[in-house]
């Protein structure tokens, strides 16, 4: 299954700290985290995510960088593809929008492990 089709799923595992991952949750996660990896990508999922309405057209995101618009589109394509965002045509312009179940699962699996009570 791929990660945009994990992305339309409820699909999440425990803190790393609460419990191991296992093998094809450590394959899907790497492919989001490997896609936040680059300094653009994650320049362009937050500048996405801070735009109005949480969406930005290709156009809107184009000028904040010193790169060429095919190389733009490259990223924009990673990010994609990794489950980060989505894209939808619109006339002559991309829009998109952050996956926020995405960035949920990428919190919870990084986030600290549920408090276990003690109390009897």
């Amino acid at each position: 299954m791929s990660n945009q089709e994990r992305g339309n799923e409820r699909w999440c595992c425990s803190p790393v700290t609460g419990e191991p991952l296992s093998a094809e949750q450590a394959t899907d996660l790497s492919a989001v985290f490997k896609a936040l990896g680059d300094p653009v990508r994650l320049r362009l999922l937050s500048l996405i995510a801070a735009h109005a309405g949480g969406e930005a057209c290709v156009c809107d995101l184009s000028g904040a960088f010193d790169l060429s618009g095919p190389t733009i589109s490259h990223h924009l394509k990673v990010l994609r593809e990794a489950g980060a965002i989505t894209g939808e045509r619109r006339g002559t312009w991309v829009y998109y929008r952050v996956l926020p179940e995405t960035l949920q699962r990428l919190s919870a699996v990084l986030g600290p492990a549920p408090a276990v009570s003690t109390s009897a």
